[in-house]
């Protein structure tokens, strides 16, 4: 225990390792009795804290346990928490970004109704042109008129602090609070902070206040009425009767940070200065571009500087008073920074406040200075771009000026509108004795966890300051990883990325290739390799840049084979011990013996649940480590025959290399403004250029053992494994290792048939060997699909998939388009896609693209679809040979069925307008064509390319037509071809935040057709409870398990009778689910597939996804069924039951997967009831869908109601005595 300054009054306080969100979360549990939370990046670790908390009966600061409960939406946890709050209970939730926006109705009402209350916000950018999930004040800022009070906090330790300033002072005030930090800069960064005691809590709340917010809540026992409906005579003068309350709440803010700070020692002020005191340039910011501007004000003024910063920490009530009293009277020119932007605007928000507040002072009678100080305004850190130390000098630079530029930028090149500044990127404040480490490693390879682990060991285990810092790529679980790390003698207040490391660590060899690993080292830095090569033969594989650097920097070199290690240790693929083990033995930040003893004290603090078999287990592993781990003996000279590749083949288009290459080499920020296209829309089919080699197996064919089911094709969630069929001449060029087969379909016989794996882009999940369904009679593990190492295989594989990929594809209409062996040779027009290796989710959008994809659009819902799917810097759908393919956009999470609706109500228009156009132009086109495209039957593909043809020389007829209506008609033509348009979305999408729209699209009667991944959880921000999580399973919000049962959304749709529906899985029938979707594109009208779709979320090895999803069909936890309408009119019943009676009991499905064996662990008997919960569930369900599929058709049995009677209907009342 500590204390931050001795003083009677001074609480204990404890040091502890933990992020923004964890020290706000801790601070809003305790002081709350209703939390209503809704998964949000960045904000739902704190929902996800609060949930976890209440789960094991953590107490608030009244010796009760909060009630944590999630809604369906944002707005709905809004609403949620205001009626808590007028029911009398203190309330609370989390939220960010478009979360915040749907809050904003709520807010008016709580802040109007002068109700306490605190909404904690880690602010990010609001989804414009692009979503992006990153840190800006844009949310935020669209809350200034809501009456809600905003405050500021810069830091991790600040987060928690102000967090309780806030709710004291919101109880005191009776207005509601938003306390804001910056998303993942603040949220997500790990620091040494001293933690909020209970005493701390108790010692500033009022209970006073308490009980008076409890005796303003609505009660029967005193009734009032609250949120009345008010006309023009009053409700003008009923908005200004708050103003007292708002003129009251900055002294009462101050007046609690003071009381704080009694009990603390850490002060803070309404707006803190520091800096000189007498400065003459100033930088005014709130959020945590503070720590950066903080850095460069205390170096620079040690070199003779007179330079000072504001940091503002509450925004709203702006009090003009305090922040004019906080400058230097010296101060000569500011520059106001907002981390926002306001098109159209004369300036962002926070530089209008500014200048407000001076021009008002000095128009008074008593201004604050002699002189009003020259004041500009820009923009920096938009969705967390970094600002660093470097930049607050450009800018303190450009106060120097004369004539300061006004509303400029600052950290990009605007060569567009120039409004950017210049500025030295090599200026650095870093302290020499912090040592700054860098960490590149591959999403769920265990890096970021075990660098988690060495921060808390640092942290809590000596007197050093640790900071730790997590950038993560555009991929999934694939992901690059890049973990920050800072330790130090001193508080680390660098809120920005290391750009000069003394220790890097690749964890990863495959990285070399592409990336410059040691662009960031700083001289004699220590780099640690995870390579496959000893430290004799490293040195001939490493590319020329790198050999440079390693000599120029002079950088001490080790290597080990961690993978290696991993494997003799019994350890599979897991090498976070191993490496971070390695870490501690080579970097000096502790002894060696220090730092092996701390990480096994860790060990068995992580693992001692699992049984001593695992601690010593990872004990071996660390041992092991250090055996293995080798200096390398540097070379005098670069050796180097090879260097670095392009992440992008310069053979890509010029934007794909040019622009999307900088990106994906992790050098986006240099791009001009000029080089981005205004309003966001990019070309498709550019993951293809990106080779990210993160396999360390990939599958080989046996073309002898195979029996070209196409399987294998069907399951593979990044479309790596294509199938052909082609004419054997074609193989006079072809590379001496590449295979092929004779062909198993009739009248193609006299072809070749080839299997071929793109080995570059195989995520190693081993998905397709698992499906294989034969095996050798010789070698039981021998499949005609087999997992060998990847790079020996690599370059003769590279040669034969760029041979294979050149090949013709088979002329589709030669094909069933109804079986999975004919669709193995359809092309996929979503490839190399940035998902799980394994992803459930995929193949299924792999099948919609190679059935319908040169005609269709998607509206897909914001989560993962939309961000494998959509997300820079490469996207995985394409065209054909054509050059047609999906078409693709993403509006929000929850609007996404009316966004799809949208493009089919304006599809339909556009066909109308060209069918009367048409027909306005029949002179010129001749009624036969006219009469062709009008009436041209498009129910099968062949009608489909008919009417191409037909519209293509509807477009030749016209190009030398000068009228309005040709040149109308050319713009609508291609409407005239049938268009498919798919709504595309996971469970917490269609279950959850958009479940009212979908279920208007669904009645509507519209020709549009919906495709719901059901994962059962938030799979993207990270594996929350949805209303599809099965009954008993534990997700984030659902500690405890679930404890209800899954929402039947197929039969909630069936209850039309006028939508198409079919619940699918793959793994449980491949042919069922190529039926549901051929079936669903037919139908005329809309049309919904609930696609079962296994998730790393889910706790088990992806490799076995799909033999999960059987066992899913044969325990009847997922029916597979067929509601079709069209049914209907041949007499039939459209309900269609394709699963046979549960043959597994529901626990053999379940029980193999983490999910539901975690709860079976936490809490057997609650395990226990939920599993026969479950499973009655499953009985209950089953009879339900056998009875409707038992019914008979209408042409089977007569009318039920009576015959229609004759004549008129008697009036109402008649026959009534």
């Amino acid at each position: 225990m500590l204390e931050a300054f001795e003083g009677e009054k001074m609480t204990k306080q404890q040091t502890v390792i933990l992020d923004g969100n964890e020290a706000v979360a801790s601070v809003a549990y305790r002081l709350a009795q209703v939390i209503t939370i809704y998964p949000i990046t960045p904000s739902s670790t704190m929902a996800e804290w609060a949930d976890q908390w209440q789960a094991e009966g953590k107490k608030n600061i009244w010796g009760t346990i909060p009630v944590v409960a999630e809604m369906q939406s944002e707005g709905g946890a809004a609403g949620a928490m205001h009626g808590a709050l007028q029911a009398g209970a203190t309330s609370t939730t989390f939220t960010a970004s478009q979360g915040l926006l749907l809050m904003i109705p709520n807010m008016y009402k709580i802040a109007g109704e002068l109700t306490s209350n605190v909404i904690h916000v880690t602010a990010r950018a609001i989804a414009t042109h692009a979503l992006s999930i990153f840190g800006d004040q844009s949310d935020v800022m669209s809350c200034r008129s809501t009456g809600y009070a905003m405050l500021a906090s810069d830091s991790v330790q600040e987060a928690g602090d102000l967090a309780l300033v806030a709710h004291i002072a919101t109880m005191e005030s009776r207005v509601p609070f938003l306390h804001f930090f910056d998303g993942f800069r603040t949220s997500h960064e790990i620091n040494k902070a001293l933690a909020i005691s209970d005493e701390t809590i108790l010692a500033m709340l009022d209970e006073g206040r308490v009980l008076a917010h409890r005796e303003r809540a609505l009660s029967p026992d005193k009734p009032i009425l609250r949120g009345s409906a008010q006309n023009p005579d009053v409700y003008f003068q009923a908005r200004e009767a708050g103003n007292p309350y708002y003129l009251a709440t900055p002294t009462i803010v101050q007046n609690a940070m003071d009381r704080f700070a009694s009990l603390t020692g850490r002060a803070y002020h309404l707006f803190d200065y520091v800096g000189a005191p007498d400065a003459e340039r100033v930088i005014i910011l709130m959020g945590s571009g503070a720590g950066a501007a903080e850095e460069a004000v205390r170096y620079l003024n040690k070199q003779g500087e007179k330079l000072g910063i504001l940091k503002v920490r509450l925004y709203r009530p702006f009090a003009a008073d305090a922040f004019l009293a906080a400058l230097p009277s010296t101060v000569k020119s500011i520059a106001v920074l907002d981390r926002t932007k306001e098109p159209g605007s004369l300036g962002e928000p926070l530089y209008q406040d500014v200048v407000t507040a001076f021009s008002e002072s000095m128009s008074s009678e008593t201004p604050h200075f002699a002189k009003q100080p020259k004041i500009v305004g820009g923009r920096y850190g938009l969705s967390s771009k970094e600002f660093t130390p470097a930049m607050a000098k450009g800018v303190f630079d450009e106060l120097k000026k004369a004539q300061p530029k006004n509303h400029f930028t600052i950290g990009i090149n605007d060569d567009v509108t120039h409004t950017s500044l210049d500025y030295d990127p090599e200026f650095s404040t870093e302290d020499p004795r912090t040592v700054r480490a860098l960490f590149y490693g591959l999403g769920s390879d265990g890096t970021v966890g075990a660098n988690k682990n060495s921060i808390k060991i640092i942290g809590q285990e000596t007197e050093f300051y640790a900071q730790g810092y997590f950038v993560y790529d555009s991929k999934k679980s694939g992901s690059v990883t890049t973990s920050h790390l800072r330790f130090g003698p001193d508080p680390i207040l660098s809120t920005y990325l290391i750009s000069k490391a003394n220790f890097v660590a690749c964890h990863q060899f495959q990285f070399l290739e592409r990336m410059d690993i040691l662009e960031a080292a700083a001289p004699g830095a220590v780099f640690l390799l995870n390579s496959p090569f000893g430290p004799n033969e490293i040195w001939s594989n490493l590319p020329k840049r790198t050999q440079e650097t390693i000599l120029k920097k002079k950088i001490q070199f080790y290597v080990i084979d961690g993978y290696m290690v991993a494997r003799e240790a019994g350890m599979g693929s897991r090498i976070n011990t191993i490496m971070q083990t390695c870490f501690f033995a080579i970097s000096g930040v502790l002894p060696r013996e220090e730092a092996i003893a701390q990480i096994k004290k860790a060990i068995k603090k992580t693992y001692g649940k699992r049984g001593d078999a695992v601690v010593q287990q990872n004990y071996a592993a660390v041992d092991a480590a250090l055996a293995h781990l080798h200096q390398v003996t540097v070379p005098e000279k670069v050796s180097a025959t090879f260097d670095i590749l392009p992440m992008l083949p310069l053979e890509s288009p010029a934007f794909v290399h040019e622009v999307l290459g900088v990106m994906a080499a992790g050098h986006g920020d240099s791009l001009p403004v000029s080089a981005l296209p205004p309003g966001g829309t990019f070309p498709t089919g550019t993951s293809k250029w990106e080779k990210r080699n993160i396999a360390q197996m990939i599958p080989v064919w046996d073309e002898e053992l195979c029996i070209q089911c196409g399987k294998c094709v069907m399951v593979c969630p990044h479309a790596v494994i294509r199938a052909k069929v082609y004419d054997g001449a074609l193989l006079a060029d072809a590379p001496g290792t590449f295979k092929s087969a004779k062909p198993k379909w009739k009248n193609m016989e006299s072809e070749l048939y080839t299997l071929q794996v793109a080995p570059e882009d195989c995520t190693g999940c081993k998905l397709c060997v698992e499906i294989c369904p034969v095996k050798s009679k010789t070698e039981a593990k021998h499949k005609a699909i087999n997992m060998e190492m990847q790079a020996p295989l690599r370059e003769a594989e590279v040669k034969n998939w760029n041979f294979f990929d050149a090949l013709p594809t088979v002329d589709r209409s030669r094909l069933s388009h109804t079986q999975v062996k004919d669709i193995q040779l359809l092309d996929p027009l979503f490839e190399f896609s940035g998902a799980c290796a394994g992803c459930g989710e995929t193949p299924y959008l792999k099948l919609l693209t190679q059935l319908f994809g040169d005609r269709l659009y998607i509206a897909n819902a914001t989560g993962c679809s939309s961000i494998y799917g959509g997300n820079l810097p490469t996207t995985p759908y394409t065209t054909n040979d054509c050059g047609r393919g999906p078409t693709w956009s993403n509006s929000l999470f929850e609007d996404n069925a009316e966004f799809g609706m949208g493009m089919r109500l304006a599809l339909d228009q556009q066909k109308g307008y060209a069918e009367s156009l048409l027909g306005r132009l029949a002179p010129t086109l001749g009624d036969e064509l006219v009469t062709a495209v009008l009436s041209a039957d498009q129910s099968k593909e062949s009608g489909i390319e008919t009417q191409r043809e037909r519209v293509l020389t509807v477009r030749q007829k016209l190009a030398g037509v000068d009228s309005i209506e040709a040149r109308a008609l050319l713009t609508v033509a291609d409407s005239l071809v049938r268009k498919s348009v798919w709504i595309v979305g996971g469970d917490g999408w269609a279950y959850d935040i958009g479940f009212g729209g979908l279920d208007h699209v669904l009645g509507s009667g519209k020709n549009v057709k919906v495709l719901v991944l059901d994962t059962e959880t938030y799979s993207n921000t990270g594996g929350q409870m949805s209303k599809a999580t099965p009954r008993g399973a534990v997700a984030k919000f659902a500690e405890g398990g679930k404890p209800n049962s899954k929402k039947d959304l197929a039969m909630e749709a069936v209850a039309y009778g006028s939508v198409y529906v079919a619940r699918v899985a793959m793994g449980g029938s491949d042919m069922q689910t190529v039926k549901a979707f051929q079936e669903a594109e037919a139908y005329n009208g809309p049309a919904l597939i609930i696609a079962y779709s296994h998730c790393i979320a889910h706790g088990y090895d992806l490799t076995y996804g799909m033999e999960q999803q059987k066992n899913a069909v044969l325990s009847g936890y997922w029916p597979l069924m067929r509601y079709n309408p069209a049914l209907r009119a041949e007499g039939k019943n459209p309900f269609q039951l394709d699963s046979k009676a549960p043959t597994i009991a529901l626990k053999e499905y379940s029980y193999h997967e983490n999910r539901y064996t975690m709860l079976l662990r936490s809490h057997p008997d609650v395990a226990k009831k939920l599993l026969k919960e479950a499973q009655d569930d499953v009985e209950r369900a089953w009879r339900v869908y056998s009875g409707r599929a038992a019914m008979p058709g209408r042409g089977e049995t007569p009318h039920i109601a009576p015959p229609e009677p004759e004549g008129k209907v008697a009036p109402l009342g008649a026959g009534r005595s």
